[in-house]
Formats: structure tokens, sequence, C-alpha cells
């Protein structure tokens, strides 16, 4: 009877995908700090200030009726209308409000763009580094990524070379970009970005670009896909620029072919988003004024670790251009960035993220470092690593 049971709850292949890393090591400075201990929080890519004002006043608003009912499963109207807007604002493209799809979180966008692109056993390129739930996402629905090594010749993206020769070796369905992305910070230039559109749709290869980080770039403008082509899906979200990760609340562009299909998904899966979380994004875009000044602090807390971090020991890591990551390495004191990261949190009390969580060959000798927190923190960051390196 008791093998009879077990048989009945064995959990699916497609269950078992890797943790997301970053978030074992979060549990792990809580525990220290349940303990009394004092962390510095570098690992999650959570912005440390709240959201706007206005979408918090607007929640309230909204908490007052009484009544938070289910909306289209597409989105408040409104919302969708604000956000086409923002793409004639900040890029000069017209789309569609039919083409605007309000999801929850980016990360509902990526399942929803994935279950509507491709079939089962699909292969998707992937920037390695990069995002460990793109592959994991993909491998729970029963596609494979394909993982293409970037390096700082190519600084660290995707290359048009790169893509068509691993499309030669065995064909891909789709491709994913991330610029500015998680967690190189690296960003890809408008040219370059167009060059690669372009070859992929040439081939017939979908293309997918998250750009979650857009209005967190500091080396030069974030171009979109949707400027490119009219047939890229693009994922966004509130929860970076306008620092709302809890509030689950994102966004995608779809070419009008799309739009039915992910509609019946997202009826089917969620019904539809969140109401307060849409009221409470259309009011976000009334605080821009608000989330620049919060911009301007990542930038301090970006020049601190650079200047900073060199002299506590982390002289190499890539380009910081975008997002509010620095990906270091790590190897001349370490090969196994697990370990590294385990001991910096348990003897430094700093938190950052083993790279192996977003490179599973070569992020053996990196660690991310968020740095969305405050000034003060990265400085006592940099301190206490510092002292921490010259004691091991």
């Amino acid at each position: 009877m008791l093998d009879a049971a077990r048989r009945l709850i064995k959990p699916s292949a497609r269950s078992g995908v890797p943790p997301f890393m970053v978030m074992d090591v979060m549990a792990a400075a809580a525990r220290i700090e349940a303990a009394g201990g004092r962390v510095v929080h570098m690992e999650v890519g959570q912005p440390a200030a709240p959201a706007p004002k206005a979408a918090i006043a607007a929640a309230h608003a909204a908490l007052d009726t009484g009544r938070i009912d289910y909306t289209e499963a597409l989105g408040i109207p409104a919302l969708r209308a604000r956000i086409a807007r923002h793409y004639a604002e900040r890029y000069g493209v017209s789309i569609a409000l039919e083409r605007i799809v309000i999801t929850t979180g980016s990360s509902a966008g990526f399942i929803l763009a994935f279950l509507s692109l491709l079939e089962p056993g699909a292969r998707v390129a992937l920037a390695n580094p990069g995002y460990p739930p793109y592959r994991h996402i993909l491998t729970a629905l029963g596609c494979e990524p394909a993982l293409l090594d970037t390096s700082g010749a190519t600084r660290w993206a995707i290359t048009v070379e790169a893509l068509m020769a691993a499309h030669r070796k065995k064909p891909v369905d789709g491709v994913l970009v991330a610029s500015p992305a998680n967690p190189t910070g690296t960003m890809i230039r408008g040219e370059a970005l167009a060059a690669l559109v372009a070859a992929a749709e040439a081939e017939g290869i979908r293309f997918i670009s998250d750009e979650i980080y857009h209005g967190l770039d500091y080396a030069f403008a974030a171009e979109t896909a949707a400027r490119l082509s009219e047939n890229a899906v693009i994922i966004n979200s509130f929860s970076k620029y306008f620092c709302m990760t809890g509030w689950r609340i994102g966004w995608m562009v779809v070419p009008q072919d799309l739009v039915r299909p992910v509609e019946r998904l997202q009826q089917n899966l969620a019904i539809s988003v969140p109401t307060l979380s849409q009221v409470a994004a259309l009011a976000a875009f009334d605080g821009r004024e608000e989330m620049e000044a919060v911009k301007h602090g990542y930038e301090e807390n970006r020049r601190i670790l650079v200047e900073g971090l060199p002299g506590a020991g982390l002289d190499k890591f890539l380009p910081v251009d975008g997002a509010f990551y620095l990906y270091a390495d790590v190897s001349r004191f370490s090969n196994d960035s697990f370990a590294f990261a385990k001991r910096m949190l348990e003897e430094a009390g700093v938190a950052a993220t083993p790279g192996i969580d977003f490179d599973p060959v070569r992020g053996a000798n990196f660690i991310r470092f968020c740095y969305a927190g405050s000034a003060s923190d990265m400085r006592e960051a940099v301190e206490r690593i510092g002292g921490w390196l010259r004691r091991i």
C-alpha cells in the first residue's frame, strides 16, 4: 500500500528543474538575520526603493471602493493604452493597444510566449551566462534550451555568427535575447540587435526580447525590438525600473496574429492579472521623476562597486552597462562559486549569487552582485568583502 501511495505522489519529470539558486541564498541570509546577524543583501535582483507614490495611492483608492473584480484577460484597456503611449514617448514607436498584453510579472510573459510560439521539443537559443528561469521554464514545458557561450569579445551577447552556427549544427526554433542582461549587466547596441533580429527572422527563428531592465541603462540607451520588427515578442515588467517586484505585474508586445492565442492561454491559465496591481501600474507612469532619482542612486552604487571592489580584491568584472548587476570573476580565490558565496555570506555577512546559477560550467568562477540597495550598503559590502578576502 505504501508503494502504491509513493507511485501516486511521484513528482513528474517536468518538475525536476534545478532550483533558482538566488532564492536559496536569500533563505540562508534570512536564517542568519533571524539569529540576530547582519547581512548586506546583494543576492536578489530587487530594488530597495518602494513603488512610486502615485502607484501606492492608486491602490489605496481602489481598495476603498470595496470591490476588486476580474479584468479582461488581456488587461485593463487604460493600462494597455498607457503602455502603448510609453513606446511612442520613449522609443518613437507606434504600437496598437491590441498588441499589448498585461501579464503576472515577466515570468508569466515568458510562459505565455513559449506556449504560444513553440511546440514541445522546440529548441530555443539562449546566451550563456543567462537568467536561469529561461532554461528552467523551457525544460518544464518540454522544450530544449540551446545555450550559446558568450565572451568578452562579443560583450557577453549572442551574435549573428553564433546564432547561425548553432542553427546550422542543429536547427533552433527561437532565440531569446536580453539587453540589459541578467546576470552580466551588459547591453547590445541597436545596430547589433537589428542585425540579430533580421538574421533570425530570415531563417524563420522566432525572436523574443527580454526588456525588463529598460530604463536602467547607463552606458547608452537601450533599443527595443519593437522598433525593429512587428514579429518579435517583447517582454517587459514593472518590477525593475518601477520598483514593483511583489506586485507581480508586467506586459508583452506580441504580433497581431498572436493576440488571440495569447488571450486564450491567459483566460485559461490566469483568467486575468491581479486588478489591484494593474491599477497601481497605470499610476506608476506618473512617478517617472521619482524613479529617475532611484536610477541615479543605482549609478552611484555602480560607481562605489566599480571603484571599490578592485581594492577589495575583485578586480575582474564584466562591463556594467545597465540593470543593477555586477558579474565578478572570483577565480583568483575559488573555482567553486557556490562554496565562495556560502563562505562570503557566513563569514563576511554579504549575500550574493553564485555564477553557477547563471552558467552551469564557467559560472563556477563568477559571483553576481546586485547593487539595487542603498549607497551605505554598497560601501559596507566593499569594506566587508575586502576585509574577508584579506583573511582567507
